[in-house]
């Protein structure tokens, strides 16, 4: 097809495009005026956008909420729905999260993979069929949201204005087709605290991670103990038998308890490694399991700490559709008065925000920790495999990687896709490649972003022609 050997000339513009749009920091901020999710959004749909236009193609913006971009004609519309803004970056990178640096035939930069990336690539895929005069009988349209990692305001907003796309596709998850996703939950669970002293320990103040749906990979302890020094042994013993990422640096009279972790994607807990599970851990060992925060941090330990599946705080649920629950427990809060984690589920298809909670509450039933449900919830998303959507997705897959087994699969992210009836996630990680979303030293390979750009160019086509 022609349009798949013009996307070879884009190459260059394709990598700046890309290099350009990492370096904005489109990590969600202050609301203002004309920028409901902060500066960083604003700026990258205002890019994405202005690329838009440059390209050729039909373009909107629906008040700095989310945009369009759009190439074809008739009545129905055939939607690529990506996002723009970013997760924070963390710590630890090997290059700058917002630098959009080429090493070794990578670019390197927060978004990369997860979505920009992908969503540069469906901008020079629209292109490739406007500027080889395909015939289509559809519009495709590519809906640019804004705050897809913290709320998806951007596309309620959006599809209260805008006519819903007739089918779908989202470029943020994995190849070949993801035809399921388990259901979503964020929640609080909330101890309050009497006294935050236990042992001769003070803890003033626990705090770590950056998301809920983020493996944490720091998390530190404001203390004050009356016998330093013993403490500093304690945890000198504890990490020489577990080789756990643990310091103690003294600041005045304080002490500062750092761990550091893994960071992964909320939806894989189990690839990650939870900086706030690490500290809890050493905890445990030197406060008395009968004082209230002594007895919170036995609790997470018996029931959350290395437990990815709910297995021991009453959620361990399992389909053979969707597989297993996934528990994330994602950021930690803490002071003198309470402590707070923020949780992030995955539910299987078969089973409900309601079994979650009911269960989660029985576990912890006369532990003083109350759960506090989050406002937003996404319902799990099924599409049979047999739908036409997913069967002209496979075959622009099968096609392009030469892979004749691999058959569409349900996951724990969730996409853009449960915000349509007819719509699944495509792409943009190939089977085996490494999971980088949400990850230090997140990079897509600039091979890897030109084939990706053909793929859509390709399913653009076969589901609009």
């Amino acid at each position: 097809m022609n349009f798949l050997n013009i996307i070879d000339g884009y190459k260059d513009d394709i990598i700046k495009s890309l290099q350009d749009i990492i370096k904005i920091k489109s990590v969600e901020g202050e609301s203002k005026d004309h920028m409901p999710f902060g500066e960083g959004p604003y700026e990258a749909l205002k890019y994405a956008l202005d690329l838009s236009e440059r390209l050729g193609f039909i373009h909107k913006n629906l008040n700095n909420y989310a945009g369009h971009a759009e190439f074809g004609e008739g009545d129905e519309i055939v939607g690529v729905l990506v996002h723009l803004d970013v997760v924070p970056a963390g710590d630890g990178w090997t290059y700058p999260p917002y630098g959009g640096e080429i090493h070794d035939n990578k670019i390197y930069g927060r978004g990369a993979i997860d979505d920009k990336g992908p969503a540069i690539a469906c901008l020079y895929a629209l292109k490739a069929l406007k500027d080889s005069n395909v015939k289509l009988n559809k519009r495709i349209r590519i809906i640019f949201g804004t705050n897809e990692e913290t709320g998806w305001g951007c596309v309620d907003y959006y599809f209260k204005h805008e006519k819903a796309p007739n089918l779908a596709f989202t470029p943020d998850a994995d190849f070949p087709v993801i035809h399921g996703e388990k259901g979503i939950l964020v929640f609080d669970l909330v101890k309050k605290l009497d006294t935050n002293v236990s042992e001769g320990i003070t803890i003033e103040s626990i705090k770590g991670g950056n998301a809920a749906n983020m493996v944490p990979d720091y998390c530190e302890a404001i203390m004050k103990a009356a016998n330093p020094s013993q403490l500093e042994e304690k945890l000198d013993d504890f990490v020489n038998i577990t080789k756990y990422p643990l310091s103690l640096i003294r600041e005045g009279d304080r002490l500062k308890l750092i761990s550091t972790g893994v960071s992964a994607h909320g939806s894989t807990p189990e690839k990650g490694e939870n900086a706030i599970t690490y500290l809890m851990v050493f905890l445990s060992k030197v406060l008395d399991p009968t004082s209230p925060i002594g007895e919170f941090v036995n609790i997470y330990n018996e029931r959350i700490a290395f437990k990815h599946h709910g297995e021991s705080i009453g959620c361990g649920f399992e389909d053979e559709i969707s597989g297993k629950l996934n528990f994330n427990l994602g950021i930690i809060k803490g002071d003198d008065k309470e402590i707070r984690l923020t949780v992030n589920i995955r539910y299987p298809i078969k089973s409900s925000a309601e079994e979650v909670y009911k269960g989660i509450r029985e576990s912890l039933k006369d532990t003083g920790i109350e759960l506090v449900e989050g406002k937003h919830e996404n319902k799990p998303l099924y599409v049979p495999k047999d739908h036409p959507l997913v069967e002209k997705l496979m075959k622009v897959y099968r096609e392009h990687t030469k892979d004749a087994e691999s058959e569409p699969i349900v996951i724990g992210g969730g996409t853009y896709a449960r915000a349509l009836k007819n719509a699944v996630a495509f792409g943009p990680t190939l089977p085996g490649q490494k999971d980088l979303a949400h990850q230090r030293d997140e990079y897509i390979s600039i091979d890897h972003l030109i084939l990706i750009t053909k793929i859509y160019a390709q399913a653009m086509y076969e589901l609009a022609k």
